[in-house]
């Protein structure tokens, strides 16, 4: 009996064992042309798939071209069967054509149409009929871990079609994605294809089987569907990304292992359990080869004991856990992300269409030896060498972009000079659609981030984003955008009324006019407006603090800090202008305390108050004529800096512990957060040092009490407790 002319492949999308059946199966049917659910758009690129240089994970991505944010991924593993039905045709000149609904109409289409959609998953159906609590497990058993044997598609077939039985016309997207497969399966036939070979979800299969509707049917469906321009091309993708727990709809639990089990040829077990070894050992675990060898005949006994010819997912992880990671969840975990899951990184040819933006950023990162991985592994950059500084520069560029390649992390060496800066590098698929976002500010990324800088300093926007605009232009080393942004900083500078305002802004121009010596950047623009501002602000602090309340009293705290530490970078004559300036702004009796409070430790800590004067202001707001409250608003700010100070100046310890003391039983409960919120922001050690002098103030404390009011009866009952823990006997 002869096979029909068109085969049917119901696979799921990515899967070992769907994946050789597809091979196999195609190796047999030999067609004249496989059709394969994915967009048409992706026809032309099929070709690309059959390049050495093209090595999987990678995905198919579709974007509108007038709106970026329509975007799709089509993503393919090696142990994908659309990928292997992909590779079979490009190696045997056959014809392939991508059937699923074109991304043109999905675009166009809103995010989400109502219709009567199933609600129920068709292989926890088939699992539970299987005796299976998990659907997972059950195709996996059934159909992934399988190798040889009769083809399943048949069994697929007749299964999904039972599942189908009275089921109504699904929802609006389905009809019109099943109506359009149909439509390009009638074409091929008309085309003159004979022997046609059809890829597809299995879900869809008895859409797809004959006898199929009226081609008028399906016409009506597709008929009046808006379309959308789109441009389309290959980009790597990672195992991570096809995960079920990464979002995908059609992810599966563990690629890693999927792979493993599609490339290994032979003891499969053996071979994946000597690469957790490697794994934990990497991190300098004990794992010897006794480990692995017991973890083998563990993972074997399990299969036997369950029934199964060989070893599944299951089985080694049980093994893992058990012998491996001697039942720490830890290392099990961190074995499930490097190996089950996976982060391995795909490649396309460099020749694969792409927006002149990501081709840029491309060749400058291959030239700055800039690997694009998806681990995240620490990047330590010396600024004076030309290559770090070149790579800071790029980083900072994509930063710009809205691309987070790298986010900045405290250098491990401690410099607080800016001569180095440390990267934490992690790249995601997700940044190539950023990329395409990001190519209709310009064609490099130097000057696409530079048009970036441009629109965010044009109209009024806030000062502090004019100065993150012009700190920007220096670490990114943007000079076409930089005169644009320093004209508007100057010109907001000196029309913003508003000191707090100004203050927030400060600090940023300040560690901007840093950078000239490391970046080789003109920075006296820079300083000179930044001295103007500062002198603004000393102008206008008193009256901008007069009479504020308790909310805009910790505002002004954070924004003195900054500023504070702006003036070093400023220079002595900067310095000693605002320390001028503070200096008069405390002894203002208007201030409120909590604000009161951070001047004097600032000052003090500049030797502008010495510890004398420092005592007596706290004497004078510590009294009891003074509310608890407001005193203890002063000592958080003046403790905002630390603790340490009460270590080493035991006058000012009596001066807090005598306050303490005396704050009335009634009001203590008021003050308490406040005191908390101030005392337990302070480091371990300064706690236990604080603890240990203020003990040694007074000598140990002793209770008087009198006699009436001694109960011997009551302390007579606790002997026996206290000589028992002393152990002096009964």
């Amino acid at each position: 009996m002869s096979e029909p002319a068109t085969q049917l492949l119901g696979i799921r999308h990515h899967g070992p064992g769907s994946a050789r059946a597809v091979a196999a199966r195609l190796a047999e049917l030999a067609p004249d042309v496989v059709l394969i659910e994915g967009p048409p758009e992706a026809d032309a690129l099929v070709a690309l798939a059959a390049e050495d240089a093209m090595r999987p994970p990678v995905a198919l991505l579709a974007y509108a071209t007038d709106d970026v944010s329509r975007a799709a991924f089509w993503p393919f593993a090696v142990f994908s069967p659309e990928w292997q039905a992909v590779r079979y045709a490009t190696a045997a000149g056959v014809p392939v054509r991508f059937c699923d609904l074109p991304a043109a109409y999905q675009f166009a289409a809103e995010p989400a149409e109502p219709g009567a959609g199933r609600s129920a998953d068709p292989l926890a159906e088939l699992a539970a009929a299987g005796g299976y609590d998990d659907p997972e497990r059950w195709w996996d058993d059934v159909i992934e871990s399988r190798r040889g044997g009769a083809s399943p598609f048949a069994v697929i077939a007749e299964a999904m079609s039972a599942l189908r039985e009275g089921e109504g016309p699904g929802e609006v997207r389905e009809q019109r994605r099943e109506a359009y497969m149909r439509t390009v399966l009638r074409k091929a036939r008309k085309d003159g294809f004979e022997r046609i070979a059809v890829v597809c979800g299995a879900w869809h299969v008895p859409a797809l089987s004959e006898p199929l509707p009226p081609a008028a049917r399906d016409q009506s469906v597709l008929k009046g569907l808006a379309k959308r321009k789109v441009a389309c091309t290959w980009v790597p993708w990672t195992h991570g990304r096809l995960a079920a727990g990464s979002g995908y709809g059609a992810g599966v639990r563990s690629p890693g292992w999927y792979h493993h089990l599609f490339t290994t040829a032979e003891d499969v077990t053996a071979r994946w359990l000597t690469e957790v070894a490697g794994v934990l050992r990497e991190e300098d675990l004990p794992v010897s080869t006794a480990h692995v060898i017991e973890a083998v005949r563990l993972a074997e006994a399990l299969a036997a004991l369950r029934g199964r010819s060989s070893a599944g997912l299951a089985e080694v992880s049980e093994a893992t856990r058990a012998v491996l990671c001697a039942g720490d969840d830890v290392r099990a975990g961190l074995v499930t992300r490097r190996l089950v899951v996976g982060e391995r990184l795909g490649e396309v040819p460099d020749h694969v269409p792409q927006a002149p933006l990501a081709a840029d950023l491309i060749a400058t990162a291959k030239r700055l030896r800039l690997k694009r991985d998806p681990l995240v592994r620490e990047l330590d950059l010396d600024l004076r060498t030309p290559g770090g500084l070149e790579r800071s520069q790029l980083l900072h560029r994509l930063r710009v972009l809205g691309i987070a390649w790298g986010s900045r992390d405290a250098s491990a060496r401690r410099n607080k000079g800016t001569f180095r800066e440390t990267w934490q590098l992690a790249w995601e698929p997700g940044f190539e659609v950023d990329l395409v976002a990001a190519a209709v500010h310009g064609t490099t990324v130097a000057s696409a981030s530079a048009e970036v800088v441009r629109g965010a300093v044009a109209g009024t926007p806030p000062l502090a984003e004019i100065t993150t605009a012009v700190e920007d232009c220096l670490l990114a080393d943007l000079p076409a955008a930089l005169p644009e942004a320093l004209a508007a900083l100057d010109a907001r500078a000196a029309a913003d009324a508003d000191v707090a305002q100004l203050m927030a802004a400060l600090p940023a121009l300040a560690r901007a006019t840093r950078y000239g010596d490391v970046r080789g950047t003109g920075t006296e623009a820079l300083r000179a407006v930044a001295l103007r501002m500062l002198a603004r602000v000393c102008a206008g602090l008193p009256p901008a603090t007069h009479g504020i309340d308790d909310e805009a009293a910790a505002l002004f705290c954070k924004l003195v800090g900054g500023v504070h530490d702006a003036t070093t970078l400023l220079g002595d004559p900067a310095k000693e202008r605002w320390l001028f300036a503070l200096s008069r702004l405390a002894g203002r009796e208007s201030l409120p305390p909590l604000l009161a409070g951070r001047l004097t430790r600032i000052l003090h800590d500049a030797d502008r108050l010495d510890a004398e004067a420092v005592e007596r202001r706290l004497g004078l707001v510590l009294t009891a004529g003074v509310e608890p409250a407001a005193g203890a608003a002063y000592v958080e700010g003046f403790f905002d800096g630390g603790g340490l100070l009460l270590v080493h100046d035991e006058r000012l310890l009596r001066v807090i512990d005598g306050w303490l003391a005396a704050i009335p039983a009634g009001l203590f409960t008021e003050v308490l957060p406040l005191l908390r919120r101030t005392f337990g922001a302070f480091a371990r050690p300064e706690k236990r040092a604080i603890g240990e002098r203020a003990a040694a103030l007074s000598g140990p404390a002793v209770v008087a009490v009198a006699d009436s009011e001694l109960d011997e009866r009551r302390a007579e009952s606790v002997l026996p407790v206290l000589a028992t823990l002393l152990g002096v006997g009964g």
